[in-house]
């Protein structure tokens, strides 16, 4: 059963300009289990909540017919499968440049962000997936001074950065303003990232920024972005990696969203050959647990240029070593060095079929 865990998805994603050949097949197609796009199909939309991509929740009444209040859909990034919660209240719907971002008070998780229909965070379970794709690469390294963050309109990370008192630059690249506002609207705890005076804002597209960031400024950068579809992505193909290998000093480090590994492993194994092609350090794979998340866990993908070694396994510059990091806004919730070690401990199918690591 495990060493099928991931397989048999017949995905060809394309990441680098090469057409991937798995399973035999020749033809290039945009796999289903990828293509967030797919939901916009107009019979789908027909079906579900205007507002909403279902398939995560289902929100009562949301239909008019009143058989609907107890239909799940399937959204294609994870055909088969559907996560519900019970919406309370519609808090905040809007559609902005980019995307559809809509926030919902649940019965069970608090407040909720989606966009286009994915959630990207809720009050309760926030704070694994925040805490760890910050502290994994700023725990990895001595002293981080300057940090970008690509993505995280919300605040959340901006926020556990801010507990390391050796950083002197948050530079942060948000594409989609209306995330930031609403975040500071409905999500005070996350947002109150932005109010730190080393927070740097740039709205814009990270793909440009990174283009024109001077090389080898950042001690780290972390990609907190959505899936890899739509405005994001560009942010797991290879010329995008380039660019951040050269915005990283020697010896630098990058976290990246990584997917899951119950449902995505050969979309992050194509992440693991690009990187391991384009960052000559280190590169490791780490996962956590977060409820809300498809299949109930998250990864990211940490990274080090050429430079001094980087042990990211263990952390030379441990959270609770730095002087009022633990307390910091708020205590931390979820990471911490025992937490940090076992994140790169993989299950067997996963080192069976990620052989690249």
């Amino acid at each position: 059963m495990e060493g099928d865990a991931g397989r048999g998805l017949g995905c060809q994603k394309i990441m680098d300009g090469k057409e991937s050949n798995l399973n035999g097949l020749n033809k290039a197609v945009i796999p289903s289990c990828c293509l967030k796009a797919r939901a916009s199909d107009p019979e789908l939309e027909a079906q579900c909540h205007p507002t909403v991509v279902s398939g995560w929740f289902s929100q009562p009444g949301s239909c008019s017919d009143k058989a609907s209040k107890g239909m799940y859909f399937n959204n294609p990034m994870w055909p088969g499968e559907a996560h519900s919660m019970k919406v309370e209240k519609i808090l905040y719907k809007e559609k902005s440049d980019y995307q559809e971002v809509l926030v919902f008070e649940s019965s069970s998780y608090g407040k909720v962000l989606v966009l286009d229909g994915i959630v990207q965070l809720t009050e309760k379970d926030e704070c694994a997936y925040q805490e760890m794709i910050a502290h994994l690469p700023l725990c990895s390294i001595k002293a981080p001074k300057n940090v970008l963050v690509v993505g995280g309109g919300d605040g959340g990370v901006l926020r556990e950065i801010s507990r390391h008192s050796s950083v002197e630059l948050i530079d942060i690249c948000e594409i989609d303003k209306m995330v930031i506002d609403v975040s500071k609207k409905f999500f005070p705890e996350l947002a109150v990232g932005f109010e730190d005076p080393r927070v740097q804002l740039h709205v814009g597209d990270a793909a440009e920024f990174l283009r024109s960031a001077p090389k080898g400024k950042y001690d780290a950068i972390i990609v907190d972005s959505s899936d890899p579809v739509g405005p994001a992505q560009e942010l797991v193909e290879k010329p995008f990696f380039e660019t951040i290998a050269r915005a990283l000093r020697r010896g630098g480090v990058l976290c990246n969203m990584a997917e899951s590994i119950w449902l995505h492993t050969h979309l992050i194994q194509d992440m693991i050959l690009i990187c391991r092609e384009t960052f000559k350090g280190s590169v490791h794979y780490a996962w956590a647990s977060v409820p809300t998340y498809p299949s109930g866990i998250i990864g990211f993908l940490v990274c080090s240029t050429e430079g001094a070694a980087v042990d990211f396994k263990n952390p030379i510059n441990p959270i609770e070593k730095l002087e009022g990091a633990l307390e910091y806004r708020r205590e931390l919730r979820f990471y911490n060095s025992e937490i940090h070690r076992a994140a790169f401990a993989l299950p067997t199918f996963v080192k069976r079929e990620l052989n690249c690591l």
